[in-house]
């Protein structure tokens, strides 16, 4: 597979990262980086007109479910697992 990011860009990048890499690292990195662009380019393939964007930086509103308060019992089941309690606190023995 011919690599799409030259070697010596990654050096580039890896050296304003302040991150070294082994030459074998570096070719490693080559690949996974050529994996990636070539599967963005596939990505470019496919038709998405038509389709709704599933977010857009100028919405103004999360999409998230409204909260609503349900039961639960987890709480009073890992508190009656603990080895020991003061009143609803888990005692942990210093450790200084």
């Amino acid at each position: 597979m011919k690599h799409i990011m030259d070697i010596r860009e990654l050096e580039i990048t890896a050296e304003l990262a302040q991150i070294a890499f082994t030459p074998a690292e570096l070719e490693r990195l080559g690949r996974e980086v050529t994996q990636m662009v070539s599967y963005f380019e596939k990505m470019k393939e496919v038709d998405t007109d038509g389709l709704e964007p599933t977010t857009h930086a100028f919405v103004k509103a999360n999409r998230v479910r409204p909260d609503t308060v349900t039961p639960s019992t987890l709480a009073d089941a890992a508190l009656e697992r603990a080895p020991e309690l003061e009143d609803r606190f888990i005692v942990i023995p210093n450790v200084l």
